[in-house]
């Protein structure tokens, strides 16, 4: 193991190197390892939609931006720029673009003529199944923390020193369990099962580098030394998102079944219920949770008076949601510039979603959706609680 990059042999055809995806050391040692290993099969750390992204050097644009704002996607989105601004705030970043490493890899396996295999899960898929794994309590926990103090970048760290001190990386891997168990499991866990089985399927009789975060690092050649091949079944299950318990499929339609038997109930008996408190409570708990979201989004005050205006009509549809519709409001009126979305997907610091016009947009999507459902629940606990009586 090198002094500045670690990697673990596996077996004398199979070297894992781990790297720190925005170190420049680490796009240097990937270029020398390749050189010096001569391996066959150069294995990265990536799913296919990352490396076209990273290849094409495609980014997310304000087309994609909107589609992220009706595919639901925002607080996946924000959960990746948080990571990485997480990074950044430890002092993981030497200028280098998020990735770099992993592009080196690709670049210079292809300029010379060696077999490039993808061992990473879909990005989407992971992501997705990290929110669903994380309890509600872990899901306020994460975007609460947005409203913490942010610390300095600490200038003086060595990247080096840091790679080279695995345990340092391992103990940042558990903080991160401790803070959501199922999302470190799906982030940590299933990621390092899913490579390992890749690898494999990858492996030929020839030598094979793997170029992986260096916290994943231990938790790979771990498996690989106890490697027992995935089946089908456990394949397909750590490679597709869980669907919804009966409960997540009916809980959307719960409170608009609510309200609409409390209407009904009341044409039924017009004396026991009184319809024009039950509407006007509905709207002003939508409107003003909707609203609270949206102006701690720091969203526009268009935006703002969309929240209002939506929540207690998209409240009542689950197929529409009142952050669509603020965050489009504020994509039109503050649209970020290329470089915006750029510099939001380098998480630059967690104040920078704020400050960031892409940030912003999708802050205003996920809090004016969070305010809103919030806001239909407790006008709910009223009804059911029999204040409208």
């Amino acid at each position: 193991m090198t002094s500045s990059t670690p990697y673990i042999d596996v077996s004398p055809t199979l070297r894992l190197l781990g790297t720190a995806h925005v170190a420049t050391a680490s796009v240097e040692a990937v270029k020398s390892q390749i050189s010096e290993y001569q391996p066959e099969v150069v294995g990265v750390e990536l799913c296919k939609s990352r490396h076209d992204a990273l290849v094409e050097g495609r980014r997310l644009d304000k087309e994609g931006l909107l589609r992220v704002i009706k595919e639901g996607k925002a607080p996946m989105v924000l959960m990746q720029a948080m990571l990485s601004a997480e990074q950044r705030r430890m002092g993981l970043n030497e200028g280098q673009e998020p990735g770099a490493e992993l592009l080196a890899a690709v670049e210079t396996a292809k300029a010379a003529n060696i077999e490039v295999a993808l061992v990473d899960r879909d990005i989407q898929v992971t992501m997705k199944r990290a929110w669903k794994k994380m309890k509600w309590r872990e899901r306020f926990r994460l975007l609460f923390s947005l409203f913490g103090d942010e610390e300095e970048l600490d200038e003086d760290v060595d990247i080096e020193e840091m790679l080279a001190d695995s345990d340092l990386l391992s103990s940042m891997m558990d903080e991160l369990k401790e803070f959501s168990p199922g999302a470190g499991e799906v982030l940590i866990d299933e990621r390092d099962r899913y490579i390992a089985e890749k690898i494999m399927k990858s492996k030929t009789d020839g030598k094979m580098l793997v170029v992986v975060g260096a916290g994943h690092l231990k938790g790979i050649a771990r498996t690989l030394d106890e490697y027992v091949p995935l089946n089908e079944v456990e394949m397909t299950e750590l490679s597709t998102v869980p669907k919804r318990g009966i409960v997540g499929k009916v809980l959307p339609f719960a409170i608009p079944l609510i309200v609409m038997s409390l209407v009904g109930f009341s044409l039924w008996n017009n004396d026991s219920i009184d319809v024009v408190k039950m509407l006007t409570i509905w709207t002003l708990f939508n409107a003003v949770f909707a609203a609270i979201g949206c102006i701690i989004a720091r969203g526009h005050p268009l935006a703002i008076l969309t929240a209002a205006l939506a929540s207690p009509i998209t409240s009542l549809n689950p197929a529409l949601a009142a952050g669509w519709f603020a965050g489009y409001v504020q994509l039109k009126i503050a649209e970020p510039t290329a470089e915006d979305l750029q510099q939001f997907l380098k998480g630059t610091s967690i104040g920078g979603f704020w400050s960031n016009p892409a940030g912003r947009v999708l802050l205003v999507t996920a809090l004016t959706n969070l305010g809103s459902m919030l806001g239909a629940w407790f006008a709910a606990a009223g009804f059911i609680g029999g204040g409208v009586n």
